[in-house]
């Protein structure tokens, strides 16, 4: 396996989620079938900016988004920077690299009445699935933990006396979340069911598939995705759009900008202003309704 020191450096050196380094290989695996039918260790040392500039307009040609052609070449130049790190070349072929130009694209959180209405109106089932999947959309909305927070979300994690979760975030970094009594009924009853799984393989994780096993990256996308298609006609209905949802709606509602920083587990500012592009929105339409100069 050609990018196993690369994967252990991501993992147990630099503490990325085993989600973030699997998109990095899956990166590196899309830049090796361009190019090369075996990727060795010489191929490596010898490819040149031409052959990574043939890649990136390659990539231009299916019709990709700029950030997405970027990302991957950000994966590579992190797989360059590397080797260079271990002593396996001595320079990086995109080191005068220049990222392809973006525009900066606000993505639209769900509104309020939008959340309420899957979780009021929509019926779920009244089995293991149906109380996880709710307690899943509940809890993104509720705490606005990342996708790959969640999945990583331990039984011990959990706090129910003093209604707090404990947070593994980006680079292992901890942080306690607090969570509100309308969830309670959720977690209790889903926990009920869960316990009743006639097989549990890996027991020591709060969400489990049908099967006892931990939860993965896709079925999560897959349920807020289905449940969400039935109430909004947004463009983008995913596990981060309820990230931005709880943000948004905290702004909106007066909470303190690094009060926000803090629950999203931010380490500066800069990350949390995203979301008060959506809040501003909300401002203008105070004040074009308030402001005696506005009539």
């Amino acid at each position: 396996m050609p990018f196993k020191s690369f994967s252990d450096y991501l993992l147990l050196e630099k503490k990325y989620s085993e989600l973030t380094v699997g998109a990095y290989v899956s990166d590196l695996k899309s830049f090796q079938a361009y190019n090369f039918s075996e990727f060795t260790q010489k191929q490596i040392i010898n490819v040149n900016y031409a052959q990574i500039r043939s890649w990136i307009i390659h990539l231009a040609e299916l019709k990709l988004e700029n950030k997405t052609i970027n990302r991957k070449v950000s994966s590579l130049n992190t797989y360059y920077k590397f080797l260079i790190k271990v002593g396996a070349i001595a320079s990086n072929p995109l080191s005068n690299h220049k990222a392809l130009k973006t525009s900066k694209r606000i993505q639209v959180p769900f509104t309020a009445e939008e959340v309420e209405q899957v979780l009021n109106t929509i019926e779920f089932k009244d089995d293991f699935q149906g109380y996880r999947d709710r307690l899943i959309i509940e809890l993104l909305y509720v705490t606005g933990i990342r996708r790959a927070e969640l999945i990583e979300l331990k039984l011990n994690h959990l706090e129910l006396e003093c209604k707090t979760l404990k947070v593994l975030g980006k680079r292992n970094k901890e942080r306690v979340v607090p969570l509100i009594q309308s969830i309670e009924s959720t977690m209790s009853k889903y926990l009920k069911y869960r316990n009743e799984l006639p097989c549990i393989v890996d027991g020591q994780y709060l969400f489990l598939t049908n099967k006892g096993l931990k939860l993965y990256a896709n079925v999560i996308y897959r349920l807020v995705n289905q449940y969400f298609t039935n109430v909004s006609s947004k463009e983008k209905r995913s596990p981060h759009i309820l990230r931005h949802s709880f943000a948004t709606h905290l702004l909106n509602e007066g909470a303190n900008l690094n009060s926000v920083k803090e629950l999203l587990g931010h380490t500066s500012l800069a990350s949390t202003q995203v979301y008060t592009h959506n809040s501003i929105a909300e401002l203008k339409k105070v004040y074009a309704k308030a402001h005696p100069r506005s009539k």
